[in-house]
């Protein structure tokens, strides 16, 4: 499972001109499903984004994680975080999940992090053409991946 996680001020997602999803201070996620996902990768991804301690403290230090601050999370999918463009000019999406996999993989992050955490959580619409608004607050982007590829 792969995520890009930005930190923001605010963010929004729309779907044909009709705002689908929005949020304040915290997190823009863009969250990718692999085939060799698992649902241990579910919570790992989930549990590493919301306690990243990428929020400065009183001392201006990056100490303190969207949990500490009550940020909000909006979670957008994004298969082409599995895009392989080693080769040719047109990427290959060979490595991401199925659309049936991950519809489900998605639904099953957004469900854990609502029954684990009390945290404002927006989404975006899986398989929609989507555009995404944001402020980034840094800038402050991190990319996250499962099988610790980076």
């Amino acid at each position: 499972m792969r995520a890009v996680i930005q930190r923001v001020n605010f963010s929004k997602v729309t779907v044909n001109e009709q705002t689908v999803g929005d949020i304040n201070k915290g997190f823009m996620v863009l969250i990718g499903i692999g085939e060799n996902d698992t649902e241990k990768d579910i919570k790992w991804v989930a549990d590493k984004i919301l306690n990243l301690r990428v929020f400065e403290d009183s001392n201006g230090k990056m100490n303190l994680s969207l949990l500490d601050v009550k940020g909000e999370l909006l979670l957008i999918p994004q298969f082409t975080l599995y895009g392989d463009c080693r080769k040719g000019r047109r990427p290959s999406f060979s490595n991401s999940a199925s659309q049936q996999k991950g519809r489900e993989y998605y639904e099953k992050i957004i469900e854990y992090i609502e029954n684990n955490y009390n945290i404002k959580i927006k989404r975006g619409k899986f398989q929609t053409h989507m555009k995404v608004d944001l402020q980034n607050d840094g800038p402050v982007t991190l990319l996250l991946d499962s099988e610790k590829n980076f």
